[in-house]
């Protein structure tokens, strides 16, 4: 039996009363959490022993809502966001390659270990709408990279929006690929039916649909189209008994969804701005989790209200929208811009308490998944996903209240150390499983073919404007 003990730390439990253990330890046995305790643990010789001191042991980041390929394209346009959005588009569906997704998985998932991030929803796909539907190699091809770095992954595939057939191009074959709706569901339904998980069960899928708007509900046939697809999606969802997510929510788009049926406890809508009476009807109803995205482009356009969400008990969590174009997966970044998001809009420094946005990223996070009976927590019994941070360095001292120390002060680079399944894949900042100047190099060959072979090199440029005036 494999055993670890980590010792002499500071445990955040984010157990059902948020216990708070000083000087605490807990025992790993293979892959879950054996015992927790105040005293000291005897152990054999045998044991792998992490001493802890000075540092937190948290329940391991789970990141609500990232993006597959968003790696490779960040910040691309410059701050020009219809610029990278077209260029996301073109890529996605049409110049990218087995080895791109491959890339972007890779390096996808070592960013999240380094930023202690040890569980994520992964939209295949994005820019817009727009997902790699065409051919299930592509998504299959992610999830492997993706798992083989250690960490956990839940892959969200289905049809793109209409109209129909979606255009995209086999780079491996060299010929255009007209994908019908039919056949963009088939691929959803084999990825989630035929092929559950990857790697050790580390990556598994799961299914999304495009969001609507009401006006675009006037055009019957549009309708019609639209009604098929939903009905077709929510049936693998529920066949296979998988979550649903939807990107992009806003101004009515969430009442359309319940309308086709598909709001629920499994359902988890990203975004979610400036939402109407409708909508808020439905969310109240369906009891969906919110994942609000507090550094995304979107939250510059609208507001999620989450406060108010939260007040009236639905579930919010948190999501990175990463890893483009401006913005990564350091979670603590995106829970300290959740608070003062929020606190500006209402002009009040007691709105979400640090507590509260660790709850968001950690049990609350994993609830949503349908996970909460095995991660989020430091609690007996659940599987051992544990990070660790180093809280003794100059920003994050003096050594006292830890949660909010956390909250308001740590990023990414305070990780120390990563547990996924009773597995050490990150100790003292170095992985483990995977060769990191390996992936690096890998990323920068890449990216230089993906923006060659697309024409895109100019987008790296810098604008008019960038440098002494107030906009682009």
């Amino acid at each position: 039996m494999n055993q670890i003990l980590i010792k002499n730390g500071t445990i955040i439990t984010m157990n059902p009363d948020r216990e708070i253990i000083e000087s605490g330890s807990v025992l790993i046995k293979d892959n879950k959490i054996a015992q927790i305790s105040k005293d000291e643990i005897k152990v054999n010789k045998d044991t792998c022993i992490i001493d802890a001191n000075r540092k937190v042991i948290l329940p391991g980041i789970i990141d609500c809502h990232t993006h597959a390929g968003h790696t490779m394209v960040k910040s691309l346009g410059v701050g020009k966001s219809n610029d990278w959005v077209d260029a996301c588009l073109k890529i996605y569906s049409s110049g990218s390659s087995l080895s791109f997704w491959e890339t972007d998985a890779s390096l996808s998932a070592l960013e999240k270990i380094k930023a202690g991030v040890t569980s994520s929803l992964i939209l295949f796909g994005g820019g817009t709408d727009l997902l790699r539907s065409d051919n299930p190699d592509y998504a299959v091809s992610y999830a492997k990279s993706f798992g083989e770095n250690g960490i956990k992954g839940i892959v969200a595939v289905g049809p793109n929006r209409p109209p129909y057939p979606t255009m995209f191009y086999d780079k491996e074959n060299g010929k255009p690929i007209k994908a019908s709706l039919d056949n963009q569901l088939e691929v959803t339904e084999e990825l989630v039916s035929n092929i559950k998980s990857v790697h050790n069960n580390n990556v598994s899928f799961c299914v999304s649909a495009p969001k609507f708007f009401p006006e675009e509900m006037d055009d019957k046939n549009l309708s019609k189209s639209v009604r098929y697809m939903y009905d077709k999606v929510m049936d693998l969802r529920s066949q296979n008994n998988l979550i649903f997510t939807q990107d992009g929510h806003k101004e009515g788009s969430i009442s359309v969804s319940d309308k086709f049926n598909a709001l629920g406890e499994w359902a988890l809508l990203s975004h979610s701005i400036t939402l109407t009476d409708d909508d808020l009807k439905s969310i109240k109803k369906h009891k969906p989790t919110i994942v609000h995205n507090p550094s995304s482009n979107y939250s510059i356009m609208g507001r999620c209200p989450v406060p108010e969400l939260l007040d009236d008990g639905i579930r919010v969590v948190i999501g990175s929208d990463g890893a483009a174009p401006d913005r990564g997966f350091d979670m603590f970044r995106h829970m300290s811009q959740c608070m003062h998001y929020h606190r500006r809009h209402f002009e009040d420094t007691s709105i979400l308490p640090p507590g509260k946005v660790l709850e968001m990223i950690t049990i609350d996070a994993a609830e949503a998944l349908g996970l909460g009976s095995e991660l989020g927590s430091i609690e007996t019994g659940k599987v051992a996903d544990i990070i660790l941070i180093d809280m003794f360095k100059p920003h994050l001292l003096p050594m006292n209240m830890p949660v909010t120390r956390l909250a308001h002060y740590a990023n990414a680079a305070d990780v120390n150390t990563v547990i996924v399944n009773g597995e050490i894949i990150m100790l003292d900042r170095n992985v483990l499983k995977v060769n990191e100047l390996d992936i690096l190099e890998k990323t920068e060959e890449e990216s230089k073919k993906m923006l060659s072979e697309n024409n895109l090199n100019h987008l790296t440029n810098i604008p008019d404007n960038f440098w002494k005036k107030s906009r682009l």
